[in-house]
This record gives structure tokens, C-alpha cells and sequence, in this order.
């Protein structure tokens, strides 16, 4: 595998790692590393460097950003974000997969998007698990932990792609085995909300 190519998969699978927990995040990342020169993203891609998208995703970053910091609140807003951030996944990692042919990019955004829906229920269910502590404090390191997070992931990705593929491998082979017990998590609120109507 090239070196072109490597770069481009492990972009690829970083934008929809990184959608999962904030794609707000992941857009201003890219596209900011792009305008300020630090890499230069796949063709598809190097629209996110414009002013007008880095506006709204920043925009939209500190409404989430806020909604994150709030007990329960970051939870409604995390089942909100399911209509968002799986859809963002596959559209960032089939846009940067899309230079390695149109059948590379079909495959780049199922995996994108599948690792988007992987990383937004870990977050989901790890925060639905958080909410039962009465206390804010928790809710904002962990919010604050994923946002370091996507951070250092896609700069990660962006820099030394080969180590993000490898550290990203050793994720899903972790989150393979906690999936059951993050789903499970993840829909307590509803199994409360519903036995509190049935009562």
C-alpha cells in the first residue's frame, strides 16, 4: 500500500471514528488543518477548509459543546445526534476514500459509517452510565475527554497514519466485546421512561 493510499484510509477511517463521538469536532479538525496549511486533504474534502463550513461546524460545536457539559441533558442530545453523527461518518470517510476509485469510497463510508454508529453508542452508553452519579464534575471530564479525544485521534490519523490504523484496530477489537454491554447502557433511559408510563 502507497503511502498516498495509507494516508487516505486512515483519514478515511478516522473522520468516521471521530464523527461518532463529535463530527462537529472532526470537520473543524480537518478543515482547519487544511487552512492552515498542516496537510493537505484528498480533493473531496478540501471543502471543509472554507469559511462558511468552518462557521457552522463551529457554530454547532459550542451548542454541543454546551449540551455535552449538562446531566441528561448530554444524553437527549446524544440520542439527537444519531440521526447525525453515523450519516457524517460515512460522508467524511467516503469523501476522503473517494481519489482511490469509486468502489474504494463506497467501502470507505459503510466502514465509516459503522465505526460512527461503534464509537456514538460507546459514547451513548458510557454516558448514560455517568448520569447516575448525581454530580456534574463527572459529566464534564468525560465530555472534555472526548473531545481530547478526537483530537488527538485525527491528528493522529493525519500524521502518522500507519500508528492510527494500528491504535484504531485495538479499539474495535475492544469495542466488539463491550458493544453488548453499551447497548444495554445506552437504552436504560428508555426502559426507565417506559416503566414510569406503564406505572
Amino acid at each position: 500500500m502507497s503511502g498516498d493510499t495509507l494516508a487516505a484510509v486512515a483519514v478515511a477511517l478516522g473522520a468516521g471514528w471521530a464523527s461518532g463521538l463529535n463530527p462537529y469536532a472532526a470537520v473543524l479538525i480537518l478543515g482547519g488543518a487544511e487552512k492552515l496549511g498542516l496537510v493537505t486533504l484528498p480533493p473531496d474534502l478540501q471543502a471543509l477548509a472554507s469559511p462558511w463550513v468552518l462557521g457552522v461546524a463551529g457554530f454547532l460545536f459550542v451548542l454541543n459543546f454546551l449540551a455535552d457539559k449538562i446531566p441528561f441533558v448530554d444524553s437527549a442530545n446524544d440520542v439527537l445526534h444519531s440521526l447525525v453523527r453515523v450519516p457524517a461518518g460515512a460522508l467524511l470517510a467516503y469523501g476522503a476514500a473517494d481519489q482511490l476509485g469509486p468502489e474504494a469510497a463506497v467501502i470507505a463510508g459503510l466502514l465509516g459509517g459503522t465505526l460512527a454508529a461503534g464509537t456514538h453508542i460507546a459514547k451513548t452508553g458510557s454516558r448514560a452510565l455517568i448520569n447516575t452519579s448525581p454530580e456534574p464534575l463527572s459529566n464534564i471530564a468525560a465530555s472534555l475527554t472526548t473531545d481530547g479525544l478526537v483530537v488527538a485521534g485525527l491528528m493522529l490519523a493525519l500524521l502518522h497514519p500507519l500508528v492510527f490504523l494500528c491504535v484504531l484496530a485495538a479499539f474495535v477489537v475492544g469495542l466488539i466485546w463491550l458493544l453488548p454491554k453499551l447497548v444495554r447502557l445506552a437504552l436504560q433511559p428508555f426502559r426507565r421512561l417506559s416503566g414510569r408510563r406503564q406505572g
